[in-house]
């Protein structure tokens, strides 16, 4: 008498591979709706000079504290990386030798992000902790 198996299952594959252009398509993504709320932000409490210019001034002055400036430091993060990932996407997409080298652009858009961000976040700490 012979046993029949059941064959093997394949593993189930799910849309994220662990690719590093995976992760940039992610940041992307979540960088610009990032900059989307800050713009909606933006416009809203600009407006608020036409309305009334005092309450624009206290909505100004609820700006002037750490977190906030916390938070612009992650907006400029946030602006560099979608801005230089956006040269690599549209490189990808118009050069015809764009998707064979964008892992490559990635890891220099990387570089060029990180030699960009760190001075300008040291310079937005060296403001938050002195007077100016």
């Amino acid at each position: 008498m012979t046993t029949i198996e059941a064959p093997a299952q394949p593993k189930r594959k799910t849309l994220y591979r662990g690719d590093p252009g995976m992760w940039s398509w992610a940041l992307h993504r979540i960088t610009g709706v990032t900059i989307f709320f800050f713009l909606f932000v933006h416009v809203l409490d600009t407006a608020l000079v036409r309305v009334s210019p005092d309450t624009y001034d206290q909505a100004i002055e609820t700006y002037k504290n750490p977190l906030v400036a916390l938070m612009e430091m992650g907006l400029v993060v946030c602006v560099l990386f979608h801005a230089l990932n956006g040269v690599r996407v549209i490189l990808v997409d118009f050069w015809a030798k764009g998707p064979k080298y964008q892992k490559v652009m990635l890891w220099f858009i990387l570089a060029v992000w990180a030699l960009l961000a760190i001075p300008a976040i040291g310079r937005m700490f060296f403001y938050l902790f002195t007077e100016h």
